[in-house]
């Protein structure tokens, strides 16, 4: 397996290509954005660790002009930006994982393998739900053709429920993902934002897609 590390601080590329190494894997190197772009164009690689803080080109601006050329080369992102928006944005943005610094050595192996076990997988820039529309690039919701009028924090609400589409998520799966807290029981931030998403998604229309799984959480199904 052949990977391409696209890493600017020289102590944790060389920590990273030594360790790969001894796990079997052949390895390059590229220490600015525009280099390790250039390399991911030219040579085959089964993976690519990318991350965002690169001289010359950041990680987002490598990943979109990869994914441009059709490239369907995994990538993960290997980066001290923690923050839910930098995570989620990466994933709309194609990447197939994306992984904190500091970091340990046995987690970044096995996210790697699963990855390679996955193989190439792109993200879709829109979401299709029944008549519901989600384009992720653009932030833009329509529902029967109609533009929704959505803030940002419901947006976010929406893309997870929409990409995790037919999966129940907790309410504290909800508040980690889109407000990055931990779940206070006396907080109603999850459901207050909910009542505002479906006056704005649902109450308009005849299909009900946000629904309420009592005791468990919410689901977007067009089928339930």
């Amino acid at each position: 397996m052949h990977i391409l590390v696209v890493e600017d601080e020289p102590k944790t590329a060389a920590y990273l290509v030594k360790g790969l190494r001894e796990q079997g894997y052949v390895v390059d190197v590229a220490h600015r954005g525009h280099d390790g772009l250039q390399k991911a164009k030219s040579l085959p690689f089964d993976l690519i660790l990318l991350d965002i803080m690169l001289p010359q080109m950041d990680g987002w601006s490598v990943l979109s002009a990869l994914r441009r050329t059709d490239s369907q080369t995994p990538v993960l992102f290997l980066t001290a930006r923690d923050s839910i928006e930098d995570r989620v944005r990466g994933l709309e943005l194609g990447a197939d994982d994306y992984l904190v610094k500091p970091f340990a050595f046995s987690e970044l192996l096995a996210r790697i393998r699963t990855v390679l076990r996955r193989g190439p997988a792109r993200h879709p820039e829109v979401i299709q739900i029944a008549d519901l529309e989600i384009d992720l690039p653009r932030n833009r919701v329509s529902r029967e053709g109609r533009r929704l009028d959505l803030t940002q924090k419901e947006f976010q609400l929406l893309s997870l429920l929409a990409r995790r589409s037919g999966e129940v998520l907790s309410r504290t799966v909800i508040a980690e993902e889109v407000w990055d807290m931990n779940f206070d029981s006396d907080t109603n931030v999850v459901d207050v934002h909910i009542r505002r998403l479906r006056a704005k998604v649902d109450t308009p229309f005849p299909i009900k897609l946000i629904q309420t799984v009592r005791g468990r959480g919410y689901v977007l199904d067009a089928d339930r």
